[in-house]
């Protein structure tokens, strides 16, 4: 056992590892990952903790501060970058693996235990969430938390878990709003219909008064501190974001983005790509048993066990409240993954099939390797991502100081206020034309549209030259004449230098 131990332990690390290196390797892609570090770089560089900034003077209303506080602090420590930025995701990830651990070694035993760590870790959802810029692995850290506590305290664990209950909330509260009280309380309340004759009595043992208290002095206070500086936040967010959002799937009010319409139901598919490559596998597995006849030994072990059920409408929790949302990203699954991988952990560590034998331990490592191929190939340029860190570094490079900032024409990715620092610009074509007349630089570096045709490109400026481009745009150096030697030009277009 010892040395079986061993074995899956080393995996385990061996995986964790491989994403912690890859983190310092990828750039920020659009559009996620550069938002969110951007808002934690402000955060960090302005010292203003209670109001996360999308940009310099407009306030971000769409998420709570617990990541950003979490990258922020990440920066004062690592310096900006993004290692320092992705980290505490890492982390976060760290605690999951171990709750996983926890909770299915309490249900079952340690085997079990070394395979749902090792399927959480090696899911599609979590190995990429493990080393990105995100607030999902805040709120599923929370909520996992929660429910595992919860779990433990009813199975007869006391101490520390009666009050990790309550920091479980705080946690999802402060990552992801009220939220986390659906994505906790439907599966609380499912598994107490369940079996609540043998559990309506455990639940004295969580102390839900002082705990309630304990989460509120948590919470609170930022919610209200966020409301008085930024008035408005509590309807946007409260209203908005949990209200609108899941109704109206093309709903408009959203302020930092667009909405994700998506057929409803589409979770379900969500959770078929976030659980890859194991939840296919298991849902063949399960089918094949259930034709076989086996359909009755699967109901009544899921119902007879309460350990299982739990872990069941744990892992359904999240499906089942979008499944009727039009307004769905595939990053919502990860609260339900925890209690999938338990679930698949069981049947992995008992699967007596030989094909499945042979083919397990290929699934453990297939999306890692997987993904570090894409990493290491996309780091050798291979794969062209939609990030604009190599045009900013160009420009940082190779600008004087009497050239002009880096200005994008119409749309400002977010990668490029990331990289370029918040100093990078957006502007209309007419706002260049008013900012040239303004200013005199030497150079004006301007990035366009890659696909923009050469007469487009050259009624920018009288000289344009195109130093670099990547896979959305290409950077224009503009030399600025000044006045009295630019060519002026007939009423047929034809420069008077060409007389």
């Amino acid at each position: 056992m010892s040395q079986r131990f061993n074995v899956w332990l080393l995996i385990l690390v061996a995986v964790l590892v491989s994403r912690f290196i890859g983190m310092a390797f990828f750039p920020f892609a659009d559009t996620t990952e550069p938002r969110y570090a951007e808002i934690a770089r402000l955060m960090a560089e302005t010292g203003d903790w209670v109001t996360p900034w999308f940009e310099p003077g407009v306030p971000f209303w769409g998420k709570p501060p617990l990541s950003f506080w979490a990258q922020a602090a990440a920066i004062k420590v690592f310096g900006v970058s993004e290692f320092s930025l992705r980290f505490p995701s890492w982390l976060v990830t760290l605690a999951m693996v171990w709750l996983v651990w926890r909770l299915a070694r309490q249900i079952w035993n340690v085997q079990v235990a070394q395979w749902s760590s090792l399927v959480f870790v090696t899911m599609a959802l979590t190995y990429i969430s493990a080393g990105a810029v995100m607030t999902d692995a805040f709120l599923a850290l929370g909520t996992t938390l929660t429910l595992v506590s919860f779990c433990l305290v009813m199975a007869g664990e006391g101490g520390l878990w009666r009050w990790l209950f309550f920091l479980g909330l705080a946690m999802g509260l402060l990552s992801k709003g009220p939220l986390a009280l659906v994505l906790v309380g439907v599966p609380i309340v499912m598994w107490l219909l369940l079996s609540w004759r043998e559990t309506i009595n455990n639940l004295r043992r969580l102390p839900w008064w002082r705990g309630i208290l304990l989460t509120a002095l948590f919470v609170c206070p930022w919610y209200i501190l966020a409301e008085l500086k930024t008035p408005g936040f509590l309807d946007y967010f409260i209203v908005g974001e949990h209200v609108r959002r899941f109704l109206d799937p093309g709903w408009a009010g959203d302020l930092y983005g667009s909405a994700h319409n998506q057929p409803k139901g589409m979770i379900w598919m969500f959770w078929l790509w976030a659980s890859f490559p194991w939840g296919i596998v298991a849902l063949v597995s399960l089918a094949l048993a259930w034709f076989r006849g086996k359909r009755r030994d699967i109901l009544s072990k899921t119902i007879s066990n309460p350990g299982v059920s739990f872990l069941l409408v744990s892992a359904l929790a999240p499906m089942l409240f979008f499944t009727l949302a039009g307004n769905t990203l595939w990053t919502y699954i990860l609260p339900s993954l925890p209690f999938t991988a338990i679930l698949i952990g069981r049947w992995a560590s008992e699967c007596q099939s030989f094909w499945l034998l042979r083919l397990r331990g290929g699934l453990a490592v297939l999306v890692p390797v997987l993904l570090t191929l894409f990493v290491g190939l996309s780091a050798t340029g291979w794969q062209s991502l939609k990030t604009e860190k190599e045009l900013v570094s160009y420009y940082q490079l190779n600008r004087t100081a009497n050239d002009s900032p880096l200005i994008y024409l119409d749309d400002l990715p977010f990668s490029a206020r990331f990289y370029s620092n918040g100093t990078a610009l957006e502007m209309t074509k007419s706002g260049l034309n008013s900012f040239q007349t303004a200013d005199a630089y030497q150079h004006w570096y301007v990035a366009v549209p890659r696909n923009w045709p050469a007469d487009k490109v050259a009624s920018l400026a009288i000289s344009t030259d195109k130093v670099m481009e990547n896979r959305r745009y290409q950077l224009l150096v503009i030399e600025e004449l000044p006045r009295d030697q630019q060519p002026l030009s007939d009423a047929n277009g034809v420069r008077s230098s060409d007389i």
